[in-house]
């Protein structure tokens, strides 16, 4: 790999090569990843495998549920219609 003498470029002309640079080591992992999606494509293909049974089910991953119900810990002494779980204000 050669070097670049880099001391004799201003900041402006270091940002623009930096810029470049960026740019082009996108483009190149965007390819190298696109070959080896191919790559892998065709052993499967070739082995009679599909992809979805080397990964698994590739369906979007449920979220936990939220906001599930918790049973009241506390109750209103005055009123035992009134209860609460103990999370978050208490009730006035």
């Amino acid at each position: 790999m050669a070097t670049t003498d880099l001391s004799n470029y201003n900041l402006g002309e270091l940002k623009g090569l930096h810029f470049e640079l960026d740019k082009e080591i996108k483009i190149r992992q965007r390819q190298d990843v696109k070959k080896a999606r191919e790559q892998i494509l065709a052993i499967a293909r070739n082995s009679g495998v599909s992809v979805e049974d080397l990964l698994g089910k590739t369906g979007a991953k449920r979220k936990p549920e939220s906001g599930a119900k918790v049973q009241p810990r506390f109750h209103n002494r005055a009123d035992n219609a009134q209860t609460w779980t103990g999370r978050g204000r208490q009730p006035k």
